[in-house]
C-alpha cells in the first residue's frame, strides 16, 4: 500500500517537523513506509494574494533536511518543466499537478530523471484518458509511472467523484493512487479560495479502497483551519492514524 502524506504547502520548518516525527512514529508501529509530501510553491492558488509558498531552492533545502532527519522518502510536485531536474536531486517521486497533466513538456522533463511520476488526473478527464498522458511519461524513459484519482468538476465550485475512474486506471498502470484530501475540495467555493469538507476524507479512502485503490493520498496538518493553502479540505493530523489503521484492516 502506498501511502502518502503531508502538508499542502511548507509553510515553516517546525510544521515539517511535527509532521515528519507523526508520519515516522506511524510508521514505526504500523510498519508502513509513508511518503513525506509538501509543495515549494502552489503556483495554481486561486488568488493573486494566497500564500504561496517558500520557493524552490528554499523548499528543496527544507525538503531534504526532513529526508536526512527523519528518513522518509520525498514526494513534491513541479510545475515547469526546468524544476524537474533539481527536484529530482531530492524527491524521490516527482508529481504532476492534475491542471498540468496534458503538458507534454513537464511530463518528458519528470520522465527523463528517472524517478517516479506521479500524474494527478485533470478534473475534467476521465480515468481512460489518462492512458495518454501515461504514455508521454513511459515513452520519454519513465520506469514507473503512479495515476491520482482527485476528482471530476461538477458543475461550478464542487466535485465528485466517480470511483469507477480507479479500475479504469488500474487497466493502464498497477499503481493507482486516492487523493483522498482534493477530492473533497469545493474550488473557488470559499470568498477568493478554495474550500472544502474534510469531514469526508475518511470515507473517500474506505470508497477507493472498495474499488482497488493501491494506494492513498492525504494531505494533514496539525491545526488545518490555520493552514496557509487547503485549509478546509486537509485532514488533522491526528486522524491520520486511524484512518490508515482502518485501511489496513
Amino acid at each position: 500500500m502506498v501511502i502518502i502524506a503531508g502538508p499542502c504547502v511548507i509553510e515553516d520548518a517546525s510544521l515539517l517537523d511535527c509532521v515528519a516525527a507523526r508520519l515516522t512514529d506511524i510508521n514505526s508501529r504500523l510498519g508502513t513506509d509513508i511518503i513525506f509530501k509538501a509543495s515549494f510553491d502552489k503556483a495554481n492558488r486561486t488568488s493573486l494574494s494566497s500564500y504561496r509558498g517558500v520557493g524552490m531552492e528554499r523548499g528543496l533545502q527544507m525538503l531534504a533536511d526532513v529526508k536526512s532527519k527523519w528518513g522518509l522518502k520525498i514526494l513534491t510536485d513541479i510545475h515547469e518543466s526546468c524544476q524537474a531536474a533539481p527536484v529530482a536531486e531530492v524527491a524521490d517521486v516527482l508529481q504532476i499537478p492534475a491542471f498540468l497533466c496534458r503538458q507534454t513538456d513537464l511530463l518528458t522533463a519528470a520522465a527523463r530523471t528517472g524517478k517516479v511520476v506521479n500524474i494527478k488526473k485533470a478534473q475534467f478527464l476521465s480515468g481512460a484518458d489518462m492512458v495518454y498522458p501515461y504514455q508521454k511519461a513511459r515513452e520519454a524513459g519513465a520506469a514507473e509511472v503512479w495515476l491520482t484519482e482527485r476528482g471530476n468538476c461538477f458543475g461550478y465550485n464542487n466535485l465528485v467523484v466517480d470511483f469507477r475512474n480507479i479500475p479504469d486506471m488500474l487497466r493502464i498502470t498497477p499503481t493507482v493512487i486516492m487523493d483522498c484530501t482534493h477530492s473533497v475540495q469545493r474550488p473557488g467555493a470559499a470568498g477568493g479560495k478554495t474550500g472544502g469538507n474534510r469531514e469526508f476524507v475518511p470515507a473517500m479512502a474506505l470508497a477507493a479502497k472498495a474499488f482497488g485503490a493501491a494506494g492513498y493520498f492525504f494531505e494533514v496538518h496539525p491545526d488545518p483551519d490555520k493552514g496557509l493553502s487547503d485549509a478546509a479540505n486537509m485532514l488533522e493530523l491526528d486522524k491520520l492514524e486511524n484512518v490508515i489503521e482502518t485501511l489496513l484492516r
